[in-house]
């Protein structure tokens, strides 16, 4: 049976909770340093105390050491991860191949999406290294991660929701030639987010102002079960700045459809932690950061995957802008032509629309209906497309609506001899205790109601726990059932989860499969130099994007005829791209 594992982003230990609460199978975080996300540190206290509830529920906790090093690093890298290792580590999201060669790094190695894995080839050189998963290049096809997912036996992981890197993962350079400041080492710069003038080499403008480069973000939720059959096995939501809302909000809507997927095919998939989620709230990944959404390139067929007029998140459509008045003092109204009659607006919704220098965003201090009144937006004219990027009634949902993780465990209890009552509790997980309480009490008179209290009260929650007694049977020839309180009945139920509690999660529990079989540890050993990790150095991007099919200028496919040279400047600076149709990609390098 093959396990399918929900990814999940953590900026802090707390969102990494909330992650879990929410659904995810596994999380991924940084510690202090060398984790690709410079503003996204964490202590190894936090690290070691969201491994301790992650592993309650047989969730792992991957940690990110995905930088490249600079001379003089290595011995503080190697010091960290021993020590991300000793706080409950259960593996190393990495891009150095040296760590493979280093003995005493014992927990699994998983090739980080800043490889550059898009071939067979380069995922079986980071196979061969011992990497025990490989994170997927995100611009590649279904047809081409089925065929890398034939190719090896490790785990594989691809993304399947949020932003997306403009240029092939772990090959961008534009941050570190525009700013000095190097994505390789977490600093990028998102220089794909920035306005730049589109010119041709005449110096006509075709563009101006427009963030030329910046992609939608990825959502892949339709496609689960496809990329499960192709042999993906881990899920991997990206986010690890984003905040505590958004993590929740998507990770309950692709646990949710996960779980459709496991109950589609029983036989077939099981979820790679346990416990059940419980409350919450209804998740809308509409409602929450987003620049609209692509599935990119996994049809193997180009489509329109630009937000050059929306670089920022929009948010959900909600209708048109009508019948603006602006007054003295700053201040505006307006109505809204709503695109659907169930939308309700709540004083501090956040809205945005697109203008000729990217994305403006305001608040609506006083929402009546479709009525809005706030400061002046001087950009906003009648007819505008408006969109919602902040709603406060769902964001006040998602903070009241918390969701909650539980263990079900199945109780069976006996009474037998005198005095004894015996509780044998089974956690989802396959824990299992004993634990016999004497009751030297009065036999109740009332049989059926002692037996209703003993199951009730045992049924409830403990903890992280949620009991449910699936046999209580009487082993005395008399029948005898002690007359227990509530209060003592709750009191054996707390030691029955103390007790299931001081049991180490069962290793078989949280062991997946791919491809039919368990995962193997890699060897180790590195095959080829560490030099045949890099990337081009004569490029600052490349990238399946290609600025002119958007523009529907494509000779391959549009029958475009683009001028012979394209430029983007900004603060006079100037890139040039380059075609290549034959790989159909798009490069860009200095000038």
């Amino acid at each position: 049976m093959q396990c399918l594992e929900l990814l999940a982003p953590a900026r802090d230990k707390e969102i990494g909770i909330a992650a879990i609460d929410c659904g995810a199978d596994a999380v991924y975080i940084a510690g202090p340093d060398f984790g690709a996300r410079k503003a996204a540190g964490n202590g190894f206290e936090d690290i070691a105390e969201l491994c301790d509830y992650a592993h309650r529920f047989g969730v792992r906790i991957f940690v990110t050491y995905n930088t490249l090093w600079q001379d003089g690093e290595e011995e503080q890298a190697h010091a960290q991860m021993l020590l991300a290792q000793q706080a409950g580590a259960d593996a190393f999201i990495i891009r150095e191949p040296r760590i493979a060669s280093w003995d005493d790094i014992t927990v699994p190695l998983h090739a980080s999406t800043q490889c550059a894995i898009r071939d067979v080839e380069r995922a079986r050189l980071f196979e061969s290294l011992g990497c025990e998963r490989i994170i997927l290049e995100r611009e590649l096809s279904l047809a081409q991660v089925r065929e890398i997912c034939s190719a090896v036996n490790c785990e594989v992981e691809f993304f399947v929701h949020g932003a997306l890197c403009t240029g092939y993962s772990g090959e961008c350079r534009l941050s570190e030639f525009l700013d000095g400041r190097s994505a390789d080492r977490g600093e990028c710069i998102q220089a794909c987010r920035s306005l730049y003038d589109l010119v041709d080499g005449e110096g006509r403008v075709l563009l101006r102002n427009k963030a030329v480069l910046s992609l939608k973000d990825y959502k892949l939720k339709a496609r689960l079960e496809e990329l499960a059959d192709a042999g993906v096995s881990s899920f991997k939501i990206e986010g690890r700045l984003k905040n505590a809302s958004y993590v929740k909000n998507v990770v309950r809507d692709y646990s949710l459809a996960l779980d459709a997927l496991v109950a589609k095919y029983p036989e077939r998939y099981r979820r790679a932690s346990f416990g059940e989620v419980t409350g919450g709230f209804v998740p809308d990944t509409d409602k929450t950061f987003n620049r609209g959404y692509t599935e990119l390139f996994l049809d193997g067929k180009r489509g329109r995957w630009s937000s050059m007029d929306a670089p920022k998140s929009m948010g959900e459509a909600v209708g048109t802008v009508q019948r603006i008045r602006r007054q003295p003092g700053r201040t505006m109204s307006f109505s809204i032509k709503p695109l659907r009659r169930d939308l309700t607006l709540r004083n501090g919704d956040g809205f945005a629309f697109a203008t000729a220098d990217g994305v403006t965003g305001f608040r609506g201090d006083v929402c009546e209906g479709m009525q809005v009144s706030c400061k002046d937006v001087p950009d906003l004219r009648e007819g505008t497309a408006l969109y919602r990027n902040i709603n406060t009634a769902f964001e006040k949902t998602l903070e009241a609506q918390a969701c909650r993780r539980e263990i079900p465990v199945r109780l069976s209890v006996r009474i037998h001899g005198k005095y004894v009552l015996e509780i044998r509790a089974v956690s989802q997980d396959g824990r299992e205790v004993l634990s016999p309480f004497h009751t030297d009490v009065e036999t109740a008179e009332n049989r059926e109601r002692a037996e209703a209290m003993l199951r009730e009260q045992l049924s409830k929650r403990s903890g992280v726990y949620r009991f449910s007694v699936e046999e209580l049977t009487v082993e005395t020839a008399g029948g005898r059932l002690p007359l227990l309180s509530a209060a003592t009945i709750n009191g054996m139920r707390r030691l029955v989860a103390e007790d299931l509690d001081s049991l180490p999660v069962i290793a078989s529990a949280r062991a997946c499969s791919v491809s039919g079989g368990p995962f193997r540890s890699g060897a180790r050993t590195l095959s080829g130099p560490p030099e045949a990790l890099a990337g081009r150095a004569d490029e600052l991007m490349r990238s399946k994007y290609c600025v002119r099919y958007e523009l529907g200028l494509c000779p391959k496919y549009q029958g475009g005829r683009p001028p012979q040279e394209l430029f983007l400047l900004n603060n006079g600076r100037r890139l040039a791209l380059h075609f290549d149709c034959a790989a159909c990609e798009m490069t860009v390098t200095p000038a």
